[in-house]
């Protein structure tokens, strides 16, 4: 903790540097190789929509001896029309899916299950979705997302800038993309307990975007009128001084959600955990890292573009380079409370 520590120090000093704004090719580059891949997942194998979007029947026995040939065959004989889903939950419970049924096929179907495992109709866990509630939920999921980026965008242009808000909606948008494509690589069916994972990631994402983008706006305050650092220069040294603090706060808030996805869904076989969890902990790590390789490299390539932050880097490039970065942050406040390293006055005896 001493080392990690003292790298912060040098980190917010300047003393120690990462050139991450300057290197933004290279973070969109890795992106996009994420988003080609995801495209690619959701081209060739989809989504795998859960119950509750596409609608059907789920039938979950819970018996120490149940096997999936057992429970697919009892339901195949049956003639049921669709495809028919059998998953091992846990180490005693199997549940099966087919596509929407009428009444009386889903009381064959428990009859079957009933005569194959030998357990009352009551201990099953039946749940019957019809696919226009399905278009339902799915429809409502789509307009949260939409109002969710659309009050967000707003808030950050009055709080910030616009240039911070459309940075920050293209961090959570390549979030979220990224997010779903391996959802449709890994196989996993998206539930509402999956979207709740994705809304929760998006709150998490823009959290460490904005706490980035304060320290910009604050390094980046009169850039201009000092001439001694370019705007991507003063936009990475805050990158740097938050650097260390964002990976701290993921490492911790990856932690339980690890412990959920592993253990909680891995050993118990928890749907409803598996699904918020796998959504938590991909969103989670890829949030911090657009955070810091995307949304600052993207604002500084918007702000660049202005005649002001132009002329500025000329005139930097005119005196033979900006400053030194470790001086100009020395300069800065480290907490508030006034410049760093005063010298200390000596009375004479």
């Amino acid at each position: 903790m001493a080392k990690i520590s003292g790298l912060g120090g040098r980190l917010y000093s300047g003393e120690t540097s990462f050139n991450i704004v300057e290197n933004r090719k290279r973070w969109y580059s890795i992106s996009a190789v994420f988003i080609l891949a995801s495209i690619a997942a959701l081209v060739i194998q989809g989504l795998h929509l859960g119950l509750e979007f596409k609608g059907g029947a789920s039938y979950t026995v819970n018996k120490p001896s149940v096997t999936i040939e057992q429970a697919r065959a009892s339901v195949e004989n049956l003639g049921i029309p669709g495809e028919v889903i059998v998953q091992k939950i846990g180490t005693s419970k199997v549940r099966i899916q087919t596509g929407a049924v009428t009444p009386a096929q889903s009381q064959s179907i428990e009859t079957a299950l009933t005569t194959t495992f030998g357990v009352a109709a009551e201990s099953i866990d039946t749940q019957l979705v019809g696919p226009s509630w399905g278009k339902e939920i799915t429809k409502k999921a789509l307009y949260g997302l939409i109002a969710f980026l659309i009050v967000v965008m707003l808030f950050l242009a009055m709080a910030f800038e616009p240039k911070m808000a459309i940075s920050a909606i293209v961090a959570v948008v390549h979030d979220v993309f990224i997010t779903v494509g391996i959802y449709a690589l890994v196989g996993f069916d998206v539930t509402p307990a999956t979207v709740i994972g994705f809304l929760t990631i998006l709150g998490y994402s823009l959290y460490d975007t904005v706490v980035v983008f304060d320290k910009v706006r604050e390094n980046t305050k009169s850039v201009a009128a000092t001439s001694k650092m370019t705007y991507s220069q003063a936009a990475n040294l805050a990158v740097n001084q938050t650097l260390v603090r964002s990976a701290n706060t993921s490492i911790i808030a990856l932690l339980p959600v690890a412990s959920i996805l592993f253990v909680g869904a891995g050993l118990l076989g928890a749907g409803t955990l598996k699904d918020l969890s796998l959504a938590l902990f991909i969103g989670l790590a890829v949030g911090t890292y657009s955070s810091i390789f995307i949304a600052p490299p993207f604002l500084a390539s918007l702000r660049e573009k202005e005649p002001a932050m132009q002329a500025l880097a000329k005139r930097v490039a005119a005196r033979g380079g900006s400053v030194a970065v470790a001086e100009v942050a020395a300069s800065r406040p480290s907490n508030g409370s006034g410049p760093r390293n005063q010298p200390k006055r000596r009375g004479r005896k």
